[in-house]
């Protein structure tokens, strides 16, 4: 039997990895919004590249689920419809429920910690104001909830649902009447965990989840658009 060919070294991360990175974000920020078309040649001359770098980049999204294809016609960032919210709904209340009450079960004070952390950063931008700092504080907490569940599996889950998480969260801006109700929220979530309440937690995630529906779909079907 031959002996096995030594791996080459790569590079930390490929130019195409820099453009999907960067073009994630756009979506996930709302400066590409949904039904944007993604224009291959405006986009190679503003990353300064070739087009194969950046079709393996818009590939990846593809495959991600944030960029659709459309045949003769292009490539278009995802739109979130009434049912593609209310799913990505679903999976989260199924994934944070099952991450809180592992929580719970740890029984680690350290796994608290980021949560009430995150809790403070959405307490100080909704003093402040500032609902941009509130969305990424928001995101952060869910974050650190499922990470403080010690469950890699839910993690890598999680992960998948972010980007249209955050593309919810960049909608939701402004549609609490009072942005104190978003961090309180949060922090029956946190008490919940620190009461090792197992259901007092899953009622506040669901009842958290569906508020955040309420204001995303509109009682007439009407969708909540993410901002361009």
């Amino acid at each position: 039997m031959s002996a096995p060919q030594p791996f080459q070294r790569v590079n930390r991360e490929s130019t195409a990895e820099l453009i999907t990175r960067q073009l994630r974000e756009g979506i996930m920020y709302g400066s590409l919004g949904p039904g944007t078309q993604l224009s291959e040649a405006a986009l190679a001359e503003q990353f300064g590249v070739s087009r194969g770098p950046l079709r393996e980049a818009m590939q990846r999204l593809v495959q991600e689920g944030l960029v659709r294809a459309e045949p003769h016609r292009g490539l278009f960032v995802k739109e979130l419809d009434d049912a593609g919210i209310r799913d990505l709904y679903v999976a989260r209340i199924a994934i944070e429920a099952a991450a809180g009450r592992l929580m719970i079960a740890r029984n680690d004070p350290e796994a608290l910690a980021p949560l009430w952390e995150s809790h403070q950063q959405m307490q100080a931008a909704a003093d402040s104001g500032d609902l941009a700092a509130l969305s990424d504080a928001d995101l952060a907490f869910h974050t650190a909830l499922v990470a403080g569940s010690g469950s890699p599996r839910l993690q890598r889950m999680h992960q998948t649902l972010m980007v249209e998480t955050r593309m919810c969260l960049t909608a939701l801006q402004g549609t609490y009447q009072d942005p104190e109700d978003q961090v309180q929220e949060h922090h029956r979530i946190a008490e919940a965990i620190a009461a090792a309440d197992a259901d007092e937690l899953v009622e506040a995630v669901e009842s958290h989840m569906r508020e955040a529906l309420d204001r995303l779909v509109h009682q007439d079907g009407a969708t909540a658009k993410t901002p361009a």
